[in-house]
């Protein structure tokens, strides 16, 4: 008899508006919201907030109203801020197990593996202290859900926030299953991790509204209906463990760099400074991927929601004739795209790029005849141009006059908070 498997998923209530209370303590018990890049959607909600019926991504126009009755409090994402939360929050949950018993799976959640903890500890126990040296640590409050395999431990997270009872951990491995059953029955099947509104309704017309009717499903027969994921996910919620931690995820098929302008745009010139600095944003997480750039892809557009003018979108590709994460290769050839694809008059309200057809940079052999000068000075004047940025910040040395202040195209973070990580930000005792 194969050995039970039993795992945690540790998740921070409300991230990003938990990181801008800990600093503004004027914040609790408020309703909060944090918008997206460019101070456009709601993507983070105080219990407050949510209360008030503000849904998750709703643009911020549409609920000013809102905002303004309730005295809601407006936020800009902080990115640097959440990062550096983040940071140590995982950092916190690795002290509890082995390296390879922990999955950073987003920036607010981890997957921790207790299978050979549960000999030695009492992992409600065990949970609670995590919960306790995390607050008490860096001020965040988190939920623990416990449970035989990955999906059954998202759901368990998902009952620790939605019920008091359970007091931030619900333990659904060593819990009574006619217990387990009852909460099962009382939850939608769009709860369940992998699901979501995209199959729930193809569910439903199964019959399957809620976890209960998924978990007592045939796998097989879901499988065949839908996916082999599906088919995992019915076994899962049976206690059989089909998804293993992943340690070392799949290179990306792509990176995408873009974003919407803090105004209208019309010049091409403010749509090439715009574009050289989303080309360095993406060639950073292409370098720190190890991966070279086989093709280029560059895209611009108007607004798609204005009525009032006609839409203008565009996108052209470049097959590079040797994959690269050179900046300067990939932002000379961005430019050109761009020529290409600008049109006279149009109010631009995005632009971007792709990088694609990735190969990993270790194992890549270039062709017979490939300049290898070349490609060895590209890199030496990358390890360079990456020292410096490093040292004295990357608006210190770029591509293009991207990083000058007061930019048309940049966009608005009209209420950001201060990064409190830095010699600027810090918090200061005034007399």
């Amino acid at each position: 008899m194969s050995r039970q498997e039993i795992y945690a998923l540790v998740d921070v209530n409300n991230c990003y508006v938990s990181c801008e209370r800990l600093f503004n303590p004027k914040l609790n018990y408020r309703p909060v919201i944090v918008l997206s890049n460019n101070d456009g959607c709601a993507v983070a909600r105080s219990q407050e907030a949510k209360d008030l019926g503000i849904k998750m991504g709703v643009p911020l126009f549409q609920i000013k109203d809102i905002v303004k009755q309730h005295n809601v409090e407006v936020l800009s994402s902080n990115y640097a801020l959440y990062a550096e939360m983040s940071h140590r929050f995982h950092a916190i949950l690795g002290q509890y197990v082995a390296p390879d018993e922990q999955e950073i799976y987003s920036i607010d959640e981890s997957f921790l593996k207790l299978t050979t903890y549960a000999k030695h500890h009492d992992l409600n126990v065990y949970a609670r202290d995590m919960r306790a040296r995390i607050l008490q640590w860096i001020g965040l409050p988190v939920c623990v859900g416990i449970g035989r395999t990955k999906t059954e431990a998202k759901l368990a997270n998902y009952m620790a926030k939605k019920a008091k009872r359970f007091h931030g951990v619900c333990n659904l491995e060593d819990m009574d299953p006619k217990h387990r059953e009852y909460f099962y029955s009382l939850i939608d099947v769009s709860e369940v991790w992998g699901v979501g509104r995209k199959h729930s309704a193809k569910l439903k017309q199964y019959g399957i509204h809620t976890v209960l009717d998924l978990a007592r499903s045939s796998p097989h027969r879901l499988g065949k209906a839908f996916s082999v994921v599906m088919q995992r996910t019915v076994l899962e919620l049976q206690g059989q463990a089909c998804i293993e931690l992943e340690h070392a995820p799949e290179p990306r098929k792509q990176i995408v760099a873009s974003r919407s302008f803090g105004e209208k745009i019309t010049e091409l010139d403010d749509l090439k400074e715009a574009l050289a600095k989303y080309v360095q944003d993406a060639v950073k997480r292409l370098r720190a991927e190890q991966a070279l750039c086989g093709t280029l892809i560059v895209f611009v557009q108007s607004n798609p929601f204005d009525k009032h003018i006609p839409y203008y979108g565009k996108s052209l590709s470049l097959d590079l004739d040797e994959p690269t994460d050179s900046v300067t290769v990939l932002v000379r050839e961005a430019l050109k795209i761009l020529e290409k694809v600008y049109k006279a008059g149009v109010l631009y309200k995005k632009c971007g790029v792709i990088l694609t057809d990735m190969v990993d940079k270790n194992s890549y052999i270039p062709a017979l005849f490939t300049d290898h000068d070349a490609i060895q000075k590209n890199e030496n004047l990358m390890q360079t141009y990456e020292q410096i940025q490093q040292r004295f910040g990357k608006t210190k040395l770029a591509v293009g006059s991207c990083y000058l202040p007061n930019r048309r195209w940049s966009g608005k973070r009209e209420s950001l908070s201060r990064n409190y990580f830095s010699w600027d930000g810090m918090l200061t005792i005034d007399h």
